[in-house]
């Protein structure tokens, strides 16, 4: 009996590795075709700036075809779904379509949502790395600062690429100086926020 469960469990684990392998494929593909078609589309436009940042949309959307090279990828579709939904947002709205022009509270939805996003992987990843005998004898914070930690430094990252966007080419990423800079950065916290609370309730299922 024991055995017909572990046979089950293992080929539920390969038809689910399958499932996330195609996923990955399918999201990466279709978004790299997009992005370099926006990409040779602002090229004949000499649109400089979005041509730019078409082409590092493509470099984030490649980013999960890593995964692909992991013996045992432990990282969960919605996360990676997540990480497809921040490129769309952050990248192809926000940035090329110009909702961060257009749309005054854009820019700090999506980094309330990086928040979420990168709070749900420290998620991921404390139960990645931390065996699973350990977690049970761990008080129900740990989960939640190491996601809420996860959260905050995800959003510093990010201030600090803007920073460096500005410094070396667009001049367009901070456009509201500290203020900006501070209510993305609160924006993000809230959201880490957000999941360390339910982390800490969850913890007996984390």
């Amino acid at each position: 009996m024991e055995k017909e469960r572990v046979s089950y469990f293992w080929k539920r684990t390969e038809r689910g590795g399958k499932v996330k392998r195609i996923i990955i494929i399918l999201l990466s593909t279709g978004m790299m075709l997009l992005l370099a078609g926006l990409m040779v589309y602002f090229i004949i436009k000499h649109d400089t700036l979005r041509w730019g940042i078409a082409a590092g949309g493509i470099v984030l959307s490649a980013l999960p075809l890593g995964l692909l090279f992991l013996k045992h990828n432990r990282i969960n579709t919605p996360s990676i779904i997540g990480w497809y939904i921040f490129v769309i947002c952050s990248i192809c709205l926000g940035s090329i379509a110009g909702f961060y022009g257009r749309f005054s509270w854009w820019d700090t939805s999506v980094h309330f949502y990086k928040g979420i996003f990168t709070a749900c992987i420290g998620v991921t990843l404390y139960k990645i790395l931390v065996p699973e005998a350990a977690r049970r004898g761990m008080s129900r914070l740990i989960p939640a600062l190491f996601a809420l930690g996860l959260a905050i430094a995800g959003s510093v990252l990010w201030e600090m690429y803007e920073f460096l966007g500005d410094v070396i080419a667009s001049h367009t990423m901070q456009r509201g100086g500290n203020t900006d800079t501070m209510v993305d950065l609160l924006a993000g916290f809230f959201g880490g926020v957000l999941i360390a609370i339910y982390t800490g309730f969850r913890k007996q299922n984390v």
